[in-house]
């Protein structure tokens, strides 16, 4: 049944595939992924038509199904895997928070990861536990994609964001050289700023931090 699926979706993809979206498409994300060239919008029609002719959101989440479009090498099949793994986001298991590990830690780039990131957000939502079992741990890996979650899983917590948490995991960080976490920094800063301004603004001007970082966490600063 799983390969029937994946196979749906290939023949699905493969007949909106477009050569001339493909090659620049390849080239935004540094060459890092073949692409068949489906742009967003469409790519969101194609999943709603396989979601909708495969049942496939009905029963029990699986981890086979993504592990199979994840192995595929063109870029919308990982796409599809992050969507069909959010439509399960406020039901998925503390347990697999180690699987989407494995995602973040392969075939990893910025698009994966900052889609990812929100799923490890709603999972420490729902198990706080996570935190200091996993999350700590990421925010101090060698991996930078892991450092990257870690420092945006609460993007969108707004009030209900640990202030503490997130200031901790920056310090941690902010001696980092690598874009991606400069970067991360800058933007966790920046969408905290939107809840609690005065406290970002201090904690700008209490640590050293990198410049892209301080730009672009300043951004919505007075």
């Amino acid at each position: 049944m799983l390969k029937n699926e994946i196979e749906k979706l290939t023949l699905l993809f493969e007949e909106h595939s477009n050569e001339e979206n493909a090659e620049p498409m390849k080239k935004y994300m540094k060459d890092h992924f073949p692409f068949l060239g489906i742009k967003s919008p469409l790519r969101k029609e194609l999943e709603k038509t396989f979601f909708k002719e495969t049942g496939i959101l009905n029963g029990p989440f699986d981890k086979d199904l993504v592990t199979g479009l994840w192995e595929k090498e063109e870029r919308e099949y990982h796409y599809t895997a992050i969507t069909y793994i959010g439509k399960f986001a406020k039901k998925l298991p503390k347990d697999v928070v180690s699987f989407l590990e494995r995602l973040i830690t392969t075939k990893s780039w910025w698009d994966s990861v900052d889609s990812i990131a929100p799923l490890v957000g709603e999972l420490a939502r729902k198990y706080p536990e996570v935190i200091k079992e996993t999350i700590d741990i990421w925010a101090v890996d060698e991996n930078i994609w892991l450092r990257r979650t870690a420092i945006l899983f609460q993007l969108k917590f707004k009030q209900q964001t640990n202030e503490d948490l997130l200031y901790d995991y920056i310090v941690k960080n902010a001696d980092s050289q690598e874009f991606f976490i400069q970067k991360a920094i800058g933007w966790a800063l920046r969408e905290y700023s939107k809840t609690n301004p005065l406290s970002v603004k201090a904690f700008i001007e209490e640590n050293k931090l990198a410049p892209l970082s301080i730009r672009e966490g300043s951004k919505y600063l007075s």
